[in-house]
């Protein structure tokens, strides 16, 4: 009977064992969770502060799930080093686990600059897990004045999710922009105006300098007080238990398409992992949930003995600001189109006769065909790309891909 090691409690882990499953009913499955708590789906974390979910609605698979896939779970464990050769991995309390296939899921850490005085500031908060949401809820009151670290995802649903219980929300960043690693200046400066309207206040090209306990002073020489600050400046994949082991990692654990690293009976997957990106043609860390899952998977697939690669990942983000919805997928390289919708626009990126990426802000219905074009390298001279510009529809398919796509005669 195989042994399978699963490091990690999240999306990828879960896609990880679904994936063994699939092939191997019988093997032992153990998962060491760092958390304290079955998975569930971190992107809630900030709804749930806003009050539009609880924690059942949060759980990313039902209460039975390990005990239905014959899991044996760790919870609160940490594994600290991995050896190849014995095919062993030793955790926190000492003890040392023996497998045959072991994935590496273990996710990614907030990076917290060493900022002067942080050490000082008595309310200061994370924003990455459940257990930081709780810790956060619990200092906020409704006079309270919140310093965010960071305009990035993170930064923003945070800031959204506390919006309405506390007196005043300032977000502050080195970047110029908000969400600067997705949105360009432009579709940016929408997005920051509709969180103004929403009571957020920005510090942009500007962050902390040094902190004085309750205030802080910014590298413009601007003095912000507060009563509770948020960091949420950026996050680090978690590579050391594969770099330790002498595998081969950049800003993440580098795999192939089937999520194999350069150790023997190594996988890796989430965002901590390094995979192919078909809108670049190249590896890098695409760190979204539904990423992590795939991944997860095609790691548990092989792990299992099947035949799983994944190819077609991309970057793609999906969320919403105070009803504000926006979606971005694959790079923004090539000739920029544009096209202006009633509450937003459409960006699209076209490179070569196809698309490599795009932004959507205000009209994200049906952007699965966009992401579709992207991920299948449909040539748009094949398809009146025009109007699929200004309406997307399962239309501008051939009847024979539709066909294969959605089944039935269509």
């Amino acid at each position: 009977m195989k042994r399978y090691l699963v490091i990690g409690n999240g999306a990828a882990a879960v896609g990880t064992v679904e994936g063994i499953r699939s092939h191997d009913g019988e093997g032992e499955i153990t998962v060491v969770s760092g958390e304290n708590r079955p998975v569930y789906a971190r992107p809630l974390i900030s709804y749930y502060l806003e009050g539009k979910t609880d924690l059942t609605k949060m759980n990313y698979r039902p209460d039975d799930f390990y005990e239905k896939n014959g899991c044996r779970v760790l919870y609160g464990r940490r594994a600290l080093s991995l050896d190849p050769e014995k095919k062993t991995a030793s955790l926190d309390d000492g003890s040392v686990l023996s497998y045959d296939e072991v994935c590496v899921a273990a996710g990614s850490r907030p990076f917290v600059p060493p900022f002067e005085g942080l050490a000082n500031v008595e309310n200061k908060f994370g924003f990455m897990t459940l257990d930081d949401a709780l810790s956060l809820e619990g200092a906020l009151r409704p006079d309270a004045r919140v310093l965010i670290v960071g305009a990035g995802l993170i930064g923003l649903k945070c800031a959204e999710g506390i919006a309405r219980r506390v007196g005043t929300v300032t977000v502050c960043d080195l970047a110029e922009r908000v969400l600067s690693s997705i949105l360009d200046a432009e579709c940016a400066k929408i997005v920051q105006r509709h969180l103004e309207e929403n009571g957020i206040s920005f510090l942009l090209g500007d962050s902390v300098a040094r902190f004085d306990r309750n205030e802080a002073t910014m590298k413009s020489g601007k003095t912000v007080p507060f009563d509770l600050v948020v960091l949420a400046v950026g996050v680090r994949a978690n590579v050391d238990l594969v770099k330790d082991a002498g595998g081969e990692v950049n800003r993440g654990i580098v795999v192939d398409e089937k999520m194999r690293t350069s150790l023997r009976s190594v996988y890796a997957a989430g965002d901590c992992a390094e995979g192919f990106d078909a809108s670049v043609g190249q590896n890098r860390v695409l760190a979204i949930l539904p990423n992590a899952y795939l991944q997860g998977r095609a790691a548990g697939v092989n792990m299992a003995g099947g035949d799983a690669a994944l190819t077609n990942a991309i970057p793609m983000n999906a969320i919403g600001f105070f009803g504000l919805h926006l979606m971005t997928a694959g790079a923004y390289d090539g000739e920029m189109t544009e096209e202006k919708t009633e509450n937003g626009v459409k960006r699209f990126f076209v490179k070569d006769g196809f698309l490599r990426g795009f932004i959507l802000i205000g009209a994200t219905e049906r952007a699965g065909i966009y992401t579709s074009l992207i991920r299948e390298k449909t040539p748009l001279s094949s398809l009146d790309f025009d109007l699929t510009k200004k309406v997307a529809s399962n239309l501008i398919f051939s009847r024979e891909t539709r066909r294969k796509k959605f089944g039935g005669v269509v």
